[in-house]
């Protein structure tokens, strides 16, 4: 039954490895009985399960699908900034700037806000509005 199938989602824990610079290398679902104590969740139970199944120098940081922990989930390729406790992902353009509070990266000039759609134009600065030709699609 899917009540089945939810339950289970429900009960796993999220794990994210670190590298020596804390870019993420990969995430792996624990089982919530890994990671609790006494029913409440414990990230240096999850953190010691990560630890004794793939080496005790390997460096973990629970993450949550909800974005309840550490501003976003975690994703291959991502940050780990310590100070602001929160997952970054990696900056898609040089001239955007990180916003301190939301852990987002900004461009220079806000995308406007007309319904339509927009695409950064890194060397010129600058949104360009996305067409789409009908007849070639």
């Amino acid at each position: 039954m899917d009540w089945l199938r939810i339950n289970h989602v429900l009960i796993m824990a999220h794990f994210a490895e670190l590298d020596q610079n804390n870019i993420v290398l990969r995430v792996i679902v624990v089982n919530n009985a890994d990671t609790s104590v006494d029913g409440h969740e414990v990230e240096a139970k999850g953190i010691a399960f990560c630890q004794s199944l793939f080496g005790a120098d390997t460096r973990w940081v629970q993450t949550s699908y909800s974005g309840s922990k550490r501003k976003r989930y975690a994703g291959v390729g991502y940050s780990f900034d310590e100070q602001r406790n929160a997952f970054i992902t990696p900056q898609p353009y040089p001239s955007w700037a990180l916003d301190a509070e939301t852990c987002d990266w900004v461009a220079p000039i806000p995308m406007p806000n007309d319904g339509d759609w927009y695409m950064w134009d890194e060397p010129n600065q600058s949104w360009v509005k996305v067409t789409t030709d009908v007849a070639s699609v």
